[in-house]
């Protein structure tokens, strides 16, 4: 039952997303504003709404701290699908990608229009450069920035080197950055085709305030994080049976 559910969502939410590209590229051509409210109120509202055929629920917490403008998202990645579910929320936020995303037909016209921050990560110092100013002129424009600070999606349970672009842009820009802790990757996990039923949490912590000292605020980010997720994980795993086994997998690093 979980194969066929998932396959049938998987069917259903990748031609919609496809089709999403396409639209949004076409809007683009006359209106880069207009693909915002497209994407994040229409669009995605609609790819995610799919979930439903896998039995999965997504539950928000912490909405007292969601801010829409002037802040920085700092948020866990474990899955594909808060790049997709996020902008539902923070509803005229922009993403940090890399760039390779950007060369995909179609999907990296529709990130482009979008207004997306793309970066090469090979590109060393110049790459901070650029995305300061980037994320800069996106704020300025009232669009919160999300980033995922270990710049790639981790497994449910593990941990990796938060990236330094996080802490610069907080020194340089001088704004709050929200945690976001989720369990996403025990129902959608990375680069697997099924998709389990539950319930997905997406928590937005306490913001932490602009000009903390630069080791302290990543000791403090990723302690936040991790600790939340640990919680969210746990939860979880005590609802669902086969949560446990995903995560005994992960720290055997199998």
């Amino acid at each position: 039952m979980i194969f066929l559910r998932s396959l049938i969502f998987n069917i259903l939410f990748y031609t919609t997303l496809a089709l999403s590209c396409v639209i949004g590229s076409v809007v683009g051509l006359f209106s880069r504003k207009a693909t915002v409210p497209l994407w994040n109120y229409i669009l995605m509202p609609l790819c995610c709404s799919y979930l439903r055929i896998c039995g999965i629920k997504i539950e928000i917490r912490g909405r007292e701290n969601l801010k829409q403008e002037g802040v920085i998202y700092a948020a866990k990645h474990q899955s594909a699908i808060e790049t997709y579910c996020l902008s539902s929320y923070i509803t005229k936020a922009t993403f940090i990608l890399k760039k390779e995303l950007t060369y995909i037909p179609i999907f990296g016209w529709a990130q482009h229009f979008y207004g997306m921050i793309a970066v090469n990560r090979s590109a060393g110092g110049a790459t901070l450069k650029k995305l300061l100013k980037e994320a800069k002129d996106r704020m300025s424009k009232g669009r919160p920035i999300i980033i995922f600070p270990e710049g790639t999606r981790t497994k449910p349970g593990l941990t990796t080197e938060y990236k330094p672009g996080l802490v610069f842009l907080y020194q340089n820009m001088n704004v709050p950055v929200i945690p976001v802790a989720l369990n996403t990757g025990l129902f959608w996990a990375k680069n697997s085709f099924l998709r389990y039923p539950g319930t997905i949490v997406i928590e937005f912590l306490e913001p932490m305030p602009a000009g903390m000292e630069k080791k302290e605020f990543m000791t403090e980010l990723q302690k936040r994080i991790e600790a939340k997720c640990a919680e969210l994980n746990a939860e979880s795993a005590k609802k669902y049976p086969h949560v446990q086994i995903i995560l005994d997998k992960n720290k055997k690093g199998l």
